[in-house]
């Protein structure tokens, strides 16, 4: 932390807040506003602030301070977060780490747990993104071709990148017939092979710079080699070593993979945390996924971590789901409905669907997919912390 950061406590408890007052005055180059509990003057003295920490107290009014959180976190960047609760309920957690929250500690308060977690928030106006940040690899797989793998990816891609926030990174690995440019309607200036050939350039500011963004979102897009003779130039290491530098920039990472399961795309999927096996609701697509399990399963890769995601998913179907679940013996991660028209209107045009109809089923599918997702792994999170907490107690 090089500058002066500004600290802010909410709160309707006078007696916590000046606890919390007191340990933020231990520590250097903080400037303690003091607290409040009205929400409008904590807005204005956030408002006026070049840099500041906010701390609630998210025991009282809980649901007009998530709000508030999710107001502040959606128009003033420069603020960050921290959440004390006596009773964090996972729950709890998820809906403020949605909002915009990204630390939290629990009552009753331990001094070096909590100037911790402000020293983490502070330092992080210094490095937005930290190498020592959790980026977490999805990548959209099928080994038979016309299931929809690229418009998930597209389409699952844009929306984690609205509801986090976060930096996304979209890498098309589909060598052969890659498509997701075209989805996009981008014509971006570097590709892939591009990438590899700059391995030992590649930093935040550079992938920043040089990957496509998409329009003014924070999605990012690597895209497939423009020619058959660059993807064979491409090795496994070379995949293993750029999803891994692309991970200290990106908190999330969704990769379209090719169909084959050759040895590039066998190293993108052992690398990812979450493999979405694609297939439409027919057998011939039920017995390619059995294939699939079983090879996953020789590879080693964890039962959780390979999740099914139905396509083209119609309620009258003749194959029911639960018919998919008893052959694969599986449940089904997440159904994406059928709408022929709609889905073909956006690639043709080259936009997602939510942009071209945000009101359409399939729409509000990958809306519900992405927060269904990024609460999972928010839970997780906020899970895997408290575990730590009772271990170090």
């Amino acid at each position: 932390m090089t500058e002066s950061v500004s600290t802010l406590v909410l709160s309707d408890d006078a007696q916590a807040a000046g606890i919390i007052g007191m340990f933020l005055k231990e520590l250097d180059k903080f400037d303690c506003r003091g607290y409040v509990s009205d929400l409008s003057q904590a807005y204005e003295i956030i408002a006026s602030a070049k840099r500041i920490l906010l701390v609630v107290d998210i025991d009282d009014r809980t649901e007009q301070k998530i709000d508030f959180v999710t107001k502040i976190s959606a128009e003033i960047p420069d603020c960050k977060v921290l959440i004390v609760s006596e009773n964090p309920s996972v729950e709890l957690m998820v809906k403020l780490m949605r909002a915009g929250a990204r630390e939290f500690v629990s009552y009753p308060l331990i001094k070096t747990e909590f100037l911790n977690s402000i020293q983490k928030l502070a330092d992080s106006f210094d490095a937005p993104v930290k190498e020592s940040s959790r980026c977490r690899i999805i990548s959209v797989f099928s080994n038979k071709g016309g299931i929809g793998k690229t418009s998930i990816a597209t389409n699952l891609a844009l929306e984690i990148a609205k509801t986090t926030k976060e930096n996304v990174a979209l890498v098309d690995l589909n060598f052969q017939l890659g498509d997701v440019t075209t989805f996009l309607d981008l014509k971006p200036s570097f590709n892939i092979s591009y990438m590899i050939e700059n391995l030992g350039k590649i930093n935040e500011d550079f992938l920043l710079s040089t990957l496509e963004k998409y329009k003014d979102t924070s999605l990012y897009v690597l895209a497939d080699p423009p020619f058959f003779k660059m993807a064979d130039d491409v090795s496994p290491k070379q995949i293993d070593r750029l999803i891994t530098l692309l991970s200290k920039t990106f908190a999330f990472i969704v990769i379209d993979s090719a169909s084959a399961f050759d040895d590039k795309t066998i190293t993108a999927l052992g690398k990812s945390d979450l493999v979405l096996l694609t297939a439409v609701a027919n057998l011939p697509a039920m017995r390619n996924c059995q294939r699939c399990l079983e090879l996953f399963s020789k590879l080693g890769f964890a039962n959780d971590k390979i999740q099914i995601l139905i396509n083209r998913y119609m309620e009258n179907d003749e194959v029911t789901s639960d018919d998919v679940e008893q052959v694969l013996g599986k449940k089904i991660y997440w159904k994406i409905p059928n709408n022929y028209f709609t889905m073909m209107s956006a690639i043709n045009k080259g936009i997602p669907v939510v942009e071209l109809n945000p009101s359409s089923n399939v729409a509000k599918s990958y809306r519900d997919f992405s927060l269904f997702l990024t609460d999972n792994i928010f839970r997780a999170d906020f899970e895997n912390k408290l575990k730590n907490n009772r271990k170090d107690d």
